[in-house]
């Protein structure tokens, strides 16, 4: 059993008020000298909201897009990510690590690996081992230090909930046990300014909010359309909630197209119209998909859910343009992991290798330093994006020594593409572990890893008790972009050999359980 490690970094570790900080240990002058001038670093704004696939995107249905992908993408009206992309760098192979909700998030904040983000697991009050570290160094704490105003704004959920409701002293958020739900201190908002979100939190058509001040907003409106209110609002700087004179840096976390979806309550009832009356035949176009399940009519909210968060996207991108900050302001939008909707035979969304689970959207449009284009080399994992983003913004020499991604900002500009890129795209699925006697989770287990190509999809599960073989899934994603044929494990041997020993560095650039405790070492060539 594996439990998460905290540690300090020796030239960064303070103290403050009862609470751990990320602290450089440089004056204001040569912090500044550092940095450069803020004046001419860009704005920054990262979109994502929950399980949205990479192929719900209207985009790749058209010419030369769709030429791009070996799948026939969903059949959804998203007419701004349409044109959004065609102003931008669109990744095809950017791959959720460790496909849920709590773990991406916290690689994406702190461009480590579930082993050292804190985040191992989807994070609810019964997992006390899986919440982002104090300690760590966010990509809003670099920016913070570099003069930048930051905003998060919508789900957060990489918190362990606890008892520490603004409104009820010593109570969770929720009632419901285990809490899901979490309200997030200012000490433990690493260098965001400017707040307005939650844990996790899924009724979508009455969201809430803790603000900056703590003070809990209970609100009757689409929450992807009222998280873009405040992102407006923001860009417009009502209430002179930023200083005009920095750049700022803006996360918008919409909750949808995340489950439920089975109701008008669920999604904007403009956009459903558009789906209700059509076939599922027509919805469900994957040729892996089983139309039998259950769940097969949510397709309908599903796509409706994407359709409401394409025009809160759209208005967001018309603020900034209106504000004229379009040509100064890195826009990025792509999701936490996807969802597979009824293919592979799977009720479950998430957590899984398959394409609909790992693959989600990456678009980023930077006006005058990345080329509009489809890239199609570039594998991205989830601890990438943090490092990237400070390389993209001029802030590479500012990213934390710590992190365990890599930036790729020169494959976007392409001005120097230094860093290399990796034969494949780690995947992570980790389980609770060793339980205390309050039923709490002490520990997690590895239960898979596995390793994304460009050609191949392997997948290799242990057992919890002794650690030995599960079971081996093996796709070729190039001649079976729908993995509707496993490959069988003793007629591909070569290959699976192959796809380990690829494997290994990315399993020690994770310093992943399996690396050090060398696990199933009999195949994997550690």
């Amino acid at each position: 059993m594996y439990k998460p490690i905290r540690y300090f970094n020796k030239d960064i570790a303070c103290i403050c008020f009862g609470s751990i900080f990320t602290f450089t240990f440089q004056s204001c002058k040569e912090k500044q000298a550092a940095t450069g001038n803020t004046a001419d670093r860009p704005n920054v704004i990262y979109v994502f909201p929950d399980q949205m696939r990479n192929q719900a995107i209207g985009i790749w249905r058209e010419p030369g897009f769709r030429e791009a992908v070996n799948f026939e993408g969903d059949p959804v009206y998203t007419p701004n990510l349409n044109r959004f992309a065609k102003e931008s760098v669109v990744l095809t192979s950017t791959m959720s690590t460790c496909p849920l909700s709590s773990p991406h998030r916290g690689m994406l904040l702190t461009g480590m690996y579930p082993a050292h983000s804190g985040v191992p697991l989807n994070c609810n009050a019964n997992r006390p081992i899986s919440s982002l570290r104090e300690d760590a160094t966010c990509i809003s704490d670099v920016f913070s230090q570099a003069g930048y105003n930051c905003a998060y704004i919508g789900k957060l959920h990489v918190d362990c909930p606890t008892p520490n409701d603004p409104d009820r002293p010593s109570k969770y958020v929720e009632d419901r046990i285990p809490a899901w739900d979490a309200y997030t201190p200012a000490e433990r908002r690493h260098g965001f300014d400017y707040w307005y979100s939650y844990g996790t939190y899924d009724v979508h058509k009455q969201p809430h909010y803790w603000d900056t001040y703590g003070v809990r907003h209970d609100i009757n409106k689409w929450s992807p359309q009222h998280e873009a209110d405040k992102a407006i609002s923001y860009l417009r700087n009502e209430g002179n909630v930023r200083d005009t004179k920095k750049p700022f840096f803006m996360m918008v976390s919409f909750n949808p197209p995340h489950s439920p979806y089975a109701s008008l309550d669920d999604c904007m009832e403009e956009d459903y119209n558009l789906y209700k009356d059509l076939s599922l035949d027509s919805l469900l176009i994957r040729p892996n998909v089983n139309r039998k399940m259950a769940k097969a009519p949510s397709v309908r909210y599903y796509f409706a859910s994407i359709t409401g968060v394409d025009r809160a996207f759209g208005r967001i991108l018309e603020e900034l343009k209106k504000q004229g900050l379009e040509k100064n302001t890195i826009v990025i939008f792509s999701s936490d992991h996807g969802e597979t909707m009824c293919s592979q035979n799977t009720d479950d969304p998430k957590n899984s290798p398959y394409a609909e689970s790992m693959n989600v959207p990456f678009m980023v449009r930077f006006p005058g330093q990345a080329a509009p284009r489809i890239e199609k080399e570039l594998l991205l994992s989830s601890p990438d994006i943090m490092p990237t983003i400070l390389g993209l913004s001029g802030l590479e020499q500012q990213i934390p020594p710590e992190v365990e991604g890599r930036n790729y900002a020169g494959w976007f500009t392409g001005k120097e593409q230094s860093a290399p890129l990796r034969d494949g795209a780690l995947y992570i699925k980790n389980i609770d572990g060793d339980k205390d006697t309050e039923g709490k989770v002490i520990s997690y287990f590895p239960k898979a890893r596995g390793i994304k190509t460009h050609q191949y999809t392997l997948c290799l599960t242990i057992d919890k008790k002794t650690k030995g073989l599960e079971d081996v899934l093996l796709f070729d994603d190039q001649n079976d972009p729908y993995q509707m044929q496993k490959l069988s494990y003793q007629e591909n041997k070569e290959i699976i050999t192959q796809l380990c020993r690829q494997m290994v560095p990315l399993l020690k650039e994770a310093d992943d359980p399996w690396y050090k405790e060398k696990i199933l070492n009999d195949l994997i060539p550690y």
